[in-house]
């Protein structure tokens, strides 16, 4: 151990001081890699404790919560409430009425906006709150953080007043003023900010009960009840023997408080888990960078190193010594990625707020949760990295033969085919591609890419011998040309070892590549068939909000004869929970077919089936058929449970439903039912619309239509002042179709910095590798200038050397990245997403992205040739002579 040590202090620092920058190349790469993963775990851990706490606020000490179990816009029987009350074993009951609206700041005194102003000039932002109606004379005993606190001159009976709320903090920040108006369809319900609340999480309002249930029209009706059981009730026990009672309700389900948070886990699972495979593509490319700089540095030291070997010192410490000197810069790298990964979450939770992207969690900045143990694991990654990416060039350290390295006869290395290895990787890569999900996540097809990269590279030396050996006749007449090309036929396990880096990265920015232009591709069809109208208009952008968030018939029949509009469809959206660890899903009431005996307007997977007499229509999408079962060609009992509680009492055995169609729906990832609007009225009664799609008379500007639309809504609801035009969102098709494809870009475009990054790296080691190879062949070189070749004529094969092995690499990398993205493409993004797509291959930036690799491999070759093209290499001939 001391002679390590003092090695490391004088022969690896003396390494490090004369070649800092490819140290610090190799040290970057790692470090990229850690903060990356580092700080999306970071983040969404930070989201997911803010979530749990605001879970925690709202449940307070309950023991259970009695929750509707058909769907999350029904309700529950207050008579429930009563049973539960009443019931010997608990020891208080707390009921609830929640619902999810927008709010809009008013100004205490005329009513009009006074603060945050919307896109629309002089129109008022909207602010979704969440609105928690209680009992506070029971939430005391249970959620003590939703009791209200009155303002200091609020009057005495302040919380049991009509129209009061009181307000959370981030409500306070979203609503300054002291009157707020909560939107009901069109209509905006002006009520009195009277105190606060404790509670923390997005922005909530707290209002008593019976103040809620007359506003929002829901008489008797209760959205949840937090029970509190006595000391020593058996929880278990208490829920069996309660849903064993003959009249307990079918809909009513008892769930422990925490299974919210659970849930919501659950969701951002698989999208985290991608995200952080995404990130560790730059660490699995900082070790192949590791590789390149440690074999380039064995290689300048392989003198040295005989020596040390002479002088003593062992193969086996020779291998621990350049794995130590692997692991410092592996502990460094990764010591420097948590802290830049924990500043990068930080800076994101501050300026993003909780959100990864995927619309998990809401926009606001949670506190950063830093777990040591954590920190330990992605730490262990980077120094894990770090010492696969060495552990090649520690192995060639230790192989060296003293005398004939001190001789400078060059190194050797040994030409062993793995190609059966390879192969091997590459059939079990295929089998795992076609293997299910695991915990709802796609770990085998993981598991198949990374077979499929080390399996391409493994048969590497194979392949570079075959396509040499196919190129080889073509240029036995020229002569520099010849001499590279036989070369690398000689010496191809160290060209395949030269051009891996390459191959790797570069395969892996083909796979992304091909990925995300799919994607778009599919995306881009698909809003060509959803979007048929010239304009679409909503009041909820929020699926939570669509129940307040509405047009009511009046506003839908005046939209219809406005100037301009030649037809007008709607759209009414259900959020349903068929499964309470899993999301809801939305179930789409829209005319499906646009004209009789026109096409379904959905953008179907194959062909739809008819209907059977006697049953009802439904389409699902992909999501659907994953998740539930619902198959093609069979009906769907789980959507007739869940739809009666919709239904009125006279209709409550609804008709079967019939699954004639799949359909890809990337708008929503858990699952999306259509069905036609006619089915939905007669069996529902519901008359509501959420949505509205406006075709337009030729030769009318959408903006016309617009603002008819904001003065028919401030008519209708009678405020003068514009308010109820801000309920309103629209966009012409044009509109929504830039939006959404600058989104897409914008979520991805972490891929674009990751695909230079691997192939800046793959080139790097390029570079390092030919300048291993320039020094191991001095001598070779200043042969052939005795023979008669001049520097320019050394530097040419030199240069015909780097084209050929990048090509050969670029070749190589470009058919592995396709298999790659077949599987990315055809098995990750469905297993994780639940939707399907379509492989579309942009050869014009695969081809730019292969020229790049050739073109700047060749130019670092020629560069790594002119040192060994000297004066040195002419004397070089003559140190053993």
């Amino acid at each position: 151990m001391n002679t390590l040590w003092a090695l490391l202090k004088t022969f690896s620092w003396q390494e490090l001081r004369h070649h800092p920058w490819r140290n610090v190349a190799a040290l970057v790469s790692i470090m990229l890699g850690v903060a990356l993963a580092f700080s999306v775990h970071l983040i969404n851990a930070s989201a997911l404790s803010e979530f749990s706490q605001a879970v925690r606020s709202t449940s307070g000490q309950a023991d259970l919560e009695l929750r509707a179990a058909a769907g999350t816009n029904n309700d529950i029987d207050v008579a429930l409430y009563g049973m539960l009350a009443r019931d010997p074993q608990v020891q208080a009951a707390s009921p609830v009425l929640e619902v999810s609206t927008y709010a809009l700041t008013l100004s205490s005194d005329a009513g009009t906006s006074n603060a945050r102003t919307s896109d629309a000039p002089g129109r008022p932002q909207r602010v979704l709150l969440r609105i928690l109606g209680i009992d506070a004379l029971q939430v005391a005993a249970i959620s003590p953080d939703l009791f209200p606190l009155p303002k200091p001159n609020a009057p005495r009976m302040a919380l049991f007043a009509p129209d009061q709320v009181f307000l959370n903090a981030a409500a306070r920040v979203a609503l300054p003023g002291n009157d707020v108006a909560l939107q009901r369809g069109l209509q905006l319900q002006k009520v009195h900010v009277a105190g606060d609340v404790r509670a923390p999480g997005a922005p909530m309002a707290v209002m008593d009960i019976g103040a809620a249930q007359a506003l929002f029209d829901k008489p008797e009706h209760l959205s949840r009840v937090d029970l509190r059981l006595r000391p020593g009730v058996d929880r278990e026990a208490f829920v069996q023997r309660l849903q064993a009672r003959a009249d307990w309700p079918t809909h009513a389900r008892l769930a422990t408080p925490g299974e919210a948070t659970q849930r919501i886990d659950n969701l951002s699972r698989a999208y985290r888990v991608n995200l952080t495979v995404l990130a560790m593509v730059a660490l699995f490319t900082g070790g192949f960078l590791v590789f390149s700089v440690l074999a380039l540095s064995v290689t300048r030291r392989a003198q040295q190193f005989a020596l040390l070997g002479v002088l003593g010192l062992t193969p086996r410490q020779r291998l621990q010594l350049v794995l130590t000197e692997a692991a410092l810069l592996g502990l460094v790298g990764s010591l420097a990625g948590l802290a830049l990964g924990t500043a990068l979450a930080s800076t994101a939770l501050q300026v993003l707020g909780g959100d990864l992207g995927g619309g998990y969690f809401s926009g606001n900045a949670p506190a950063l949760e830093w777990s040591p143990a954590t920190a330990a694991l992605f730490g262990a990654l980077g120094v894990a990295a770090t010492l696969a990416g060495a552990w090649w060039p520690a192995t060639l350290a230790q192989r060296l033969p003293p005398a004939q390295t001190l001789k400078s006869l060059g190194l050797h290395y040994a030409h062993h085919s793995h190609a059966w290895l390879g192969t091997g990787a590459i059939l079990l890569a295929a089998g795992l591609a076609f293997l299910p999900p695991v915990w709802n996540m796609p770990l085998p097809a993981y598991l198949s890419i990374a077979f499929l990269l080390l399996g391409g590279i493994a048969v590497l030396p194979w392949l570079v011998g075959w396509l040499l050996n196919l190129l080889a006749p073509l240029v036995r007449r020229q002569a520099l040309p010849l001499l590279a090309v036989e070369r690398a036929r000689r010496v191809r396990e160290t060209a395949a070892i030269a051009v891996s880096g390459v191959v790797a990265s570069l395969s892996l920015a083909v796979a992304l590549t091909v990925m995300v232009a799919s994607f778009r591709h599919s995306i881009l069809q698909w809003l060509d068939t959803v979007l048929p109208a010239a304009l679409y208009v909503r009041t909820a952008g929020a699926s939570i909000a669509n129940e307040l968030a509405y047009f009511d018939p009046t506003f839908v029949a005046h939209a219809a004869r406005l100037p301009g509009v030649a037809r007008l469809t709607t759209q009414r959206t259900v959020m349903l929970s068929f499964d309470p660890a899993k999301p809801a899903i939305a179930l789409l009431a829209r005319p499906l077919r646009l004209s009789a005996g026109a096409p379904l307007h959905l953008p179907l997977k194959g062909d739809a089936l008819p209907v059977p007499p006697g049953s009802v229509g439904i389409y699902v999408s992909e999501a659907m058929v994953d998740l539930y079962g619902a198959k093609i060609g069979s009906t769907f009992p789980a959507l007739s449970k869940h739809f009666m509680p919709l239904a009125p009492a006279d209709r409550a055995q609804a008709a079967p439903f019939f699954v004639a169609g799949i359909w890809r729906d990337y708008a929503r990832q858990f699952g999306t039912i259509a069905i036609d609007q006619t089915d939905f009225a007669r069996l529902s009664s519901d008359t509501r619309v959420n949505d509205l799609a406006l075709w337009l008379d030729e030769g009318v500007q959408a903006s016309e239509v617009q603002q008819a639309l904001h003065d028919l809504a401030n008519t209708l609801a009678n405020t003068p002042g514009g308010e109820a035009a801000s309920l309103i969102e629209m966009g012409s098709a044009s509109d929504i179709r830039a939006t959404t494809l600058r989104i897409f870009d914008r979520s991805f475009a972490v891929t674009y910095w990751l695909q230079a990054v691997a192939i800046g790296i793959g080139l790097f080691g390029v570079a390092a590798s030919f300048s291993a190879q320039v020094l191991a062949r001095r001598k070779e070189f200043g042969l052939l200038a005795h023979l008669g070749l001049t520097r320019r004529q050394v530097l040419r094969v030199v240069a015909l050397e780097g084209c050929t092995w990048t090509t050969l690499g670029a070749l190589a990398g470009l058919g592995l990245g396709l298999l790659v993205s077949l599987v990315l493409v055809h098995v990750v993004n469905p297993q994780s997403f639940h939707w399907s797509m379509e492989m579309a291959l942009p050869w014009d930036r695969l081809s730019a992205l292969c020229a790049v690799v050739i073109l700047v491999g060749t130019l670092t070759a020629w560069l790594a040739g002119r040192a060994a093209a000297g004066k040195d290499a002419v004397l070089a001939v003559k140190e053993d002579w």
